[in-house]
């Protein structure tokens, strides 16, 4: 290594956040950083990738990066195989956080929350948008499930194409939507020598409280 792990570090200048900046609620600044990722962020960061904590049975946490699918004031949307392990962790403990970065915005942002199946409908509706690879690896993959090789992941992929070659596949019983509902929304403008902006809002009795955090 060229750099060792200490000295590696950036400094944050490009922008503020300030509480005049800042809605009374959560989504609408939400939508305002979303939209200037997706015109700004290039690949191959994702404008819509995010980090989703769940934590099992033992209360052991687990992250791994998805991609969100909805958003409305409901909450946050995405899909998934319900019995692949993050479903058998939702069902066992049905709360979740998500991480949205982006560096060239140097932004994050935390959400915090109770998750929740979408309806069948919901989940039917995005399915059948989603590319005809993509719907029959719903039905193919045994997610999160151990496999002997590519070969056989290979093999259920033919089998499924066989399945539905006269006929478009419908979306799985066991694969859907999740929608977290937000009960903390934490804003995070990084700023010149750690001393970060951090705006956090927590949802109490239906109304959203707006609190600066120390960086």
């Amino acid at each position: 290594m060229t750099q060792t792990l200490a000295d590696m570090r950036r400094d944050y200048a490009r922008d503020g956040l300030t509480e005049a900046q800042s809605p009374d609620e959560p989504f609408a600044l939400f939508h305002a950083w979303f939209a200037d990722a997706v015109n700004t962020e290039q690949p191959p960061v994702e404008a819509n990738a995010m980090t989703l904590a769940t934590v099992d049975e033992q209360g052991r946490p687990h992250c791994r990066v998805l991609l969100l699918k909805g958003l409305d004031t409901q909450g946050f949307t995405f899909f998934t195989n319900y019995e692949s392990a993050k479903g058998q962790q939702i069902a066992a403990r049905p709360f979740a956080a998500m991480t949205f970065f982006w560096p060239t915005l140097e932004r994050q942002v935390r959400i915090e929350g109770r998750v929740e199946k979408v309806s069948a409908q919901e989940s039917d509706a995005y399915y059948q948008v989603r590319p005809l690879g993509s719907r029959l690896g719903a039905w193919a993959s045994p997610q999160s499930r151990v496999i002997a090789d590519r070969d056989e992941l290979e093999g259920l992929i033919r089998q499924t194409e066989q399945r539905f070659s006269d006929t478009q596949p419908h979306c799985p019983d066991h694969w859907g939507g999740y929608r977290l509902l937000p009960e903390r929304i934490e804003f995070w403008q990084g700023r010149s020598s750690r001393l970060h902006d951090r705006l956090n809002y927590r949802l109490i009795d239906d109304r959203w409280i707006r609190e600066r955090l120390a960086p």
